[in-house]
């Protein structure tokens, strides 16, 4: 008799687990499964490299065959219709130990989630982050981890919140520690993780930190996080992401070892995070704008890379310049500038080039008034 004809209580004695185990257990908030192949070789059919074409019909597929089923990572479960006996491994169960259940978010982890390398490398240092003093600082412990992960074991610093405005350096400081550490980095943006169909963005995260697992020490730096961990009032306007959002818990939780492995992520408003995601974080570092020294510093260093010569010096930039970002310095005055003098067919930027760009970056009626006089 094939498994999913059995009655339920025949179907979860076959497991060797009693029906007041199970109903004790805590429903799974989500699974993730890979495909493991038939307990025998059957040259009649190869169903090698399995995908997924619909993965909304997949998981409600998995829930009418496994729904009361126990999750045990490492363990299986047997598909009993399509492909008979076909056996899928449990990569993550989150709880472990859990029992798929109607809310219970089932994710097939393919091979073409693993071809997708998300790891970059980067020849920044901490001296290019200019400023951040107290983060930088802060990395300090970061740093110690990734050269030593076994001296730390449970007071690792596993889970890190980088916050605060636009442009101010937070990637840059990711950057530059891996690659001063040389170790691994996998960056990407919150809102990538956002697919087509339930159960991509849950995949993508499971994905990211086994990849990570393989090639620890590592860091994996997420971006825009409140784009997918907004505080419960402003859910109505960003969609269904509860999986992706279980699937990052999950591994914040450390269902997996995670040893050797530091995820940072970023927010330009750390104050709309859910309390669930940002409890999360053992620890928060701020990211503040520049001050005039800093803006100093970060002109200089932008300015001798410059294609052409640049009239006003850097501290006079930098006084016209309050409260802008590392970014903004680089992005909408210098380069500005420097396009407008090209298109001018000029082999300096001028004072008049600086005006164009600083007006186009001011409001109207907050552009500074007698510039550089």
């Amino acid at each position: 008799m094939r498994l999913n004809k059995l009655p339920k209580e025949q179907v979860i004695r076959k497991s060797n687990v009693s029906i007041t185990s199970v109903k004790t257990k805590k429903e799974a908030k989500a699974v993730v499964i890979k495909e493991a192949g038939f307990p025998f070789k059957l040259p009649v059919m190869d169903v090698s490299n399995l995908e997924v074409s619909n993965k909304e019909l997949f998981e409600i597929y998995a829930k009418e065959q496994w729904i009361g089923s126990l999750v045990v990572e490492g363990n299986y479960l047997f598909d009993q219709r399509i492909l008979p006996d076909f056996a899928f491994k449990i990569i993550t169960a989150y709880p472990n130990n859990s029992v798929i259940g109607e809310n219970t978010s089932i994710v097939f982890l393919s091979d073409d989630n693993k071809k997708n390398d998300i790891k970059v490398r980067s020849d920044l240092s901490l001296d290019d982050v200019v400023g951040q003093e107290k983060a930088k600082t802060k990395c300090k412990v970061i740093m110690k981890y990734l050269k030593d992960p076994e001296k730390f074991a449970d007071w690792a610093p596993r889970n890190i919140l980088f916050y605060g405005v636009s442009g101010t350096g937070k990637t840059m400081l990711a950057k530059a520690l891996s690659n001063e550490l040389d170790v691994s980095l996998y960056l990407i943006k919150a809102t990538n993780l956002i697919g087509d169909h339930v159960g991509d963005g849950a995949s993508s995260i499971h994905d990211l930190f086994e990849k990570a697992g393989k090639n620890s020490p590592s860091v994996i730096f997420i971006d825009e996080i409140d784009a997918i961990g907004l505080h419960r009032k402003y859910q109505s306007i960003r969609g269904d992401v509860s999986e992706i959002v279980n699937a990052l818990l999950a591994e914040m939780d450390g269902i997996s070892t995670n040893d050797g492995i530091v995820t940072i992520a970023a927010t330009n408003n750390p104050e709309q995070l859910d309390y669930g995601i940002r409890s999360r974080f053992e620890d928060e570092f701020e990211f503040t704008l520049p001050d005039e020294k800093e803006r100093i510093a970060i002109f200089n260093k932008y300015m001798d890379t410059l294609p052409i010569a640049i009239k006003p010096t850097a501290k006079q930039l930098a006084k016209l310049t309050k409260g802008f970002s590392g970014r903004d310095i680089k992005e909408k005055v210098l380069k500005s500038s420097f396009h407008r003098a090209i298109s001018e067919e000029s082999d300096e930027i001028t004072n008049e080039h600086v005006k164009y760009a600083l007006s186009n970056y001011y409001r109207e009626n907050d552009s500074p008034k007698n510039m550089f006089a």
